[in-house]
């Protein structure tokens, strides 16, 4: 349980507690449906039987032990020591560990991963429970993680390439600009000493007995837990965990485990750092506490008032930038943690240009004063509360739900941090009982409590071009000193009005057609507009729609500013009576999101909702179409924002910018219609003709089609869809789209750009051309993309040690005419780009001769079917895929084919796919090279 509100798996829960009063001096209670343990070796063990999903589990390895810990020889090895482990262990060799989870289905990076901070490592492993011995393997791969680390030296030796790939990745302004402000903010603590990426010099040199001596210390019993979540049988889990790890020794003199803190000296610092390479003007202004710890029920609540608190400053802020002159591109106010035994209320600020900075820390500060000196109004916390209770109401009827993943977020908080977690069933009664109790003055007061005139940290961040023109240092502490002694109070904008003028006239399904395969049930209204139903029962409480029509603003030839800004421009002027602003607290306490959007191609409209809603979202959804709203000094606001934004980005090119840019430009062959936006694009958008080709597009909702997905039942909503879509505008007009026929070129192009001041460079290699769609020649695109990421991944980062990561990414597309393109894309050290790319290309041609290796095409089999496995019980698969397939005249019953497309893939159907699309012929390389000295 900690301080910012996310959900309640964040903040930790449990039992249902008696209706009687409560004691909120007790020790919060923990979840009894986790099996907590500890192993005469000092392990800890975290267990629960958790069946979201179904037929999978999610283990972890928790380390106490990071950065902080080491010696000045050792800086970097903790995060090195957790690559180690994926390098070698006793009962996986070399990189047999990776191999054989990806035979399982399990994907490196995106599934099979780790981290390492300053005070901890984690190891994270998901693993099917389905197939016999699996569980078994996985937690044998967490006992070799945490005692069994082999740390060969020729291994060693190959990964130092790689970590100092990753450290390199991580240069350039920002970290440039965060190692002169990083002491100041941390109080020259071993915070700032000991960053988890560590030191280029001591990576490259240092000794295996060095990193030997870091795992022999630090990972030992005492400081590590198990944690698994899953399909399983918990008491078998238990006894496999005590048969595993109770054999680990425990050492004979084991060292102390300093805990480091961030010392407070009461000061005001602050920090005024450029960059050549920063494109933007931000102040942070942190405001440091003493961390406070949630131990009793009396700290939950409490903490209630914390999270009101920061939902109703981050409602103000919000409006500000809805207001005809927003005073910053962003501002925002929020306590919460912050590192180590601290936490802080930061205020933000980024300011349209360096003149402007003054502006913008001016009205957060103001803000933060205004809420310090009138406090906030009841209104105001009535509409969070709401807000807040529905969030916590929607927790707990998805109770039964709750993804593994979650918990075990949890668990890691309590072993790691001391974090107390109760479970959603006793924490939505600690709400129910006592969130009224909170009070407007208690909230108010916290104001006072954040914001001091002790502990303070001002960074500030600017361009270098710019540097004369950003606010001094006596400027700042005069606005931190002076700011708000004028402000008046907050003027609540509210409107109690019904959402629609007049009652829908309704229509009526004329037909109605069953798809019994797909559990789908397709109607047809009286105006033409279709609607596919799939009721499911993968969440309780939620309900995903998404409607979708031809057109866009491909219709609207020369006007691609104005298409582009169209769906931001209505939603900003809010719908019916209510402007943007009342438009949100109208809705306080709902879950109803979504609205509108103009694309190239499509226009339509998406969200999300419940069963207690679904009425009120139709409602805004037929107000949208027919009752859009335009506010011209909101969107003079908002495009003067974004023009400041594209002046700043303009005049301080970014290395990543210039590189994006021209890779774009060369793949639209310098099409206009794909030119990046500048200052004077925003010139060209017109908000009146944007309502015009807004209102040109929804005039006519029959060819529209909706699709709904989640916990609803089709009779009951029935007379809601009726009402509400069945009255839609409709002229039964034939649409389609325009498509621009914008593919890369034809031929060999070749291009290097020369940006940026560090030795990093980033190199994209596409192939591309005409192709046949169909779900046959899709899925060996798909089966291609994969084995040739394996290859990669082998060749460029285990074998050559050039790269942290590389990606290969494939795209197809049906209309106009079948298109098709292969990006493969890396980032490494400039004198090795060559050396990269020839090895890469030596990888395509291997399979382009003999095809891929069966076993990667196993891989690929394997991952396949265990993602879609799980996608198969989810909203958000179903709703994207049948909105998708009917979109693009597709057969909706493809998804039962994958078995049968699956076997389709062999090492010679791989030889010829790649034969057919990495064509020499039609080849793009673009590389980013360092500025030349």
């Amino acid at each position: 349980m900690r301080k910012v509100f996310l959900s309640w798996c964040a903040i930790g829960l449990g039992t249902l507690l008696s209706a009687s009063a409560q004691d909120l001096s007790k020790k919060i209670p923990l979840d009894p449906d986790v099996k907590i343990g500890k192993l005469k070796n000092g392990i800890s063990y975290y267990i629960r039987k958790n069946v979201e999903p179904k037929n999978r589990a999610e283990l972890r390895l928790a380390v106490k032990a990071g950065s902080l810990l080491e010696t000045d020889a050792q800086q970097g090895l903790a995060h090195f020591m957790e690559h180690m482990n994926f390098n070698g262990t006793t009962n996986f060799p070399k990189n047999e560990l990776v191999n054989f989870l990806q035979k399982t289905g399990v994907r490196f990076g995106a599934d099979l991963n780790a981290y390492t901070s300053f005070d901890e490592t984690v190891y994270m492993l998901p693993i099917p429970t389905d197939s016999a011995g699996l569980l078994d393997r996985g937690l044998q791969v967490l006992e070799d993680w945490a005692h069994g680390a082999l740390l060969d030296p020729s291994e060693i030796e190959k990964e130092r390439g790689v970590v100092l790939e990753e450290s390199r990745m991580g240069r350039g302004a920002q970290q440039r600009m965060r190692d002169k402000y990083f002491k100041m903010i941390l109080n020259n603590s071993r915070y700032a000493e000991r960053l988890p990426i560590g030191k280029d010099s001591i990576l490259k040199a240092f000794k295996p007995e060095t990193i030997k001596a870091f795992y022999k210390d630090w990972y030992r019993p005492d400081l590590m837990a198990v944690i698994a979540v899953g399909d399983f049988d918990p008491a078998k889990v238990e006894a496999t965990i005590i048969q595993k790890f109770s054999s680990i020794p425990v050492p004979v003199k084991p060292k102390k485990r300093t805990e480091y803190t961030i010392p407070l000296d009461g000061a005001t610092n602050v920090a005024i750092v450029t960059d050549p390479e920063y494109p933007q003007n931000l102040i942070q202004v942190i405001y440091k506490q003493p961390e406070t710890k949630e131990k009793t029920l009396l700290d939950v609540r409490n903490n209630m008032a914390q999270d009101l608190y920061n939902a109703m400053m981050g409602q103000r802020m919000q409006e500000l930038t809805q207001k005809a002159n927003p005073p910053f591109l962003y501002g925002g106010s929020q306590y919460g943690d912050f590192l180590g035994n601290l936490d802080a209320y930061t205020s933000v600020a980024l300011a349209k240009d360096a003149a402007s900075m003054e502006t913008a820390l001016t009205a957060v500060l103001e803000e933060n004063a205004r809420v310090q000196k009138f406090g906030f109004t009841a209104p105001e916390l009535d509409r969070a509360k709401k807000d807040f209770l529905n969030s916590i109401e929607q927790d707990y009827k998805e109770k039964n739900k709750t993804k593994s993943a979650e918990y075990v977020q949890e668990y890691l908080g309590h072993f790691l941090h001391d974090e107390a977690f109760m479970g959603i069933e006793e924490y939505y009664s600690l709400v129910k009982k006592n969130l009224d109790g909170v009070s407007l003055n208690e909230v108010n007061a916290l104001a006072k409590k954040y914001i001091t005139d002790k502990n303070i940290s001002v960074v500030l961040m600017g361009p270098e071009k710019s540097k004369d023109a950003l606010l001094t240092e006596a400027k700042i502490r005069s606005l931190l000193a002076g700011t708000g002694k004028n402000v008046t109070a907050y003027v609540d904008d509210v409107l109690d009005s019904p959402l629609l003028s007049a009652e829908p006239k309704a229509g009526k399904v004329v037909s109605e057609k069953a798809f019994p395969k797909l559990d789908m049930t397709e109607l047809v209204l009286s105006n033409g507009v279709k609607v596919m139903l799939k009721p499911t029962d993968f969440k309780n409480d939620e309900i995903l729609l998404k409607a979708t029509g031809k057109g866009g603003y491909s219709l609207f030839p020369g006007e691609r500013e104005t298409g582009m800004f169209t769906s931001y421009m209505i939603q900003s002027g809010g719908v019916g009576p209510y402007n943007q602003t009342q438009l949100q607290k109208f809705l306080a306490g709902k879950t109803v999101n979504g609205g509108p959007f103009v694309g190239e191609l499509t226009e339509g409209v998406g969200g999300s909702t419940n069963p207690k809603d679904l009425e009120t979202t139709l409602q805004l959804i037929y107000a949208y179409f027919t009752a859009p709203r335009k506010d011209a000094e909101v969107v003079a606001g908002m495009l003067a924002n974004q023009k400041s934004y594209l002046e700043n980005m303009k005049k301080t090119l970014t290395p990543e910018k210039v590189f994006s840019d021209t890779l774009s430009a060369v793949l639209s062959n310098y099409n206009p219609d794909r030119r990046p936006l500048t200052p004077e694009s925003i010139d060209k958008v017109n908000l009146d003709r944007a309502l015009t080709m807004y209102k040109d597009r929804f005039s006519d909702a029959s060819d529209f089609v909706f699709t709904f997905v989640g916990a609803f039942k089709i009779d009951e909503i029935k007379p809601l869809l009726e009402k509400y879509l069945g009255s839609l505008p409709s002229t039964d007009r034939d649409d389609t789209f325009k498509h621009p026929n914008i593919f890369p070129p034809k031929g060999r192009i070749e291009k290097t750009v020369y940006k940026g001041l560090e030795p990093k460079s980033r190199v994209s290699l596409i192939s591309s051309g005409e192709y046949t769609y169909s779900p046959e020649n899709n899925i060996q695109i798909e089966a291609l993309q994969e084995v040739l990421q394996i290859k990669l991944i082998e060749a460029l980062r285990e074998e050559e040690s050039g790269v942290y990561g590389v990606s290969v990414s494939e795209s197809t597309e049906k209309f106009p005419t079948g298109h098709y393109r292969y990006s493969i894309g890396f980032g490494c050290a400039p004198e090795n780009v060559d050396k990269l790319i020839k090895r890469t290309q030596e990888e395509i041609t291997k399979i382009k001769q003999k095809g891929a290796d069966s076993k990667d095409i196993d891989k690929f089999v394997a991952e396949t079917n265990r993602k879609m496995e799980t996608s198969l019980k989810t909203n958000g698969f179903w709703l994207n895929y049948l909105d998708n397939n009917t979109y693009l005249g597709d057969d909706l019953d493809e998804v039962f084919q994958q078995e049968k497309l699956l076997k389709s893939i062999t090492t010679e159907s791989t030889k010829a796919a790649a034969n057919t699309y990495f064509n020499d012929d039609n080849f793009i390389k673009v590389v980013l090279m360092p500025e030349k000295k």
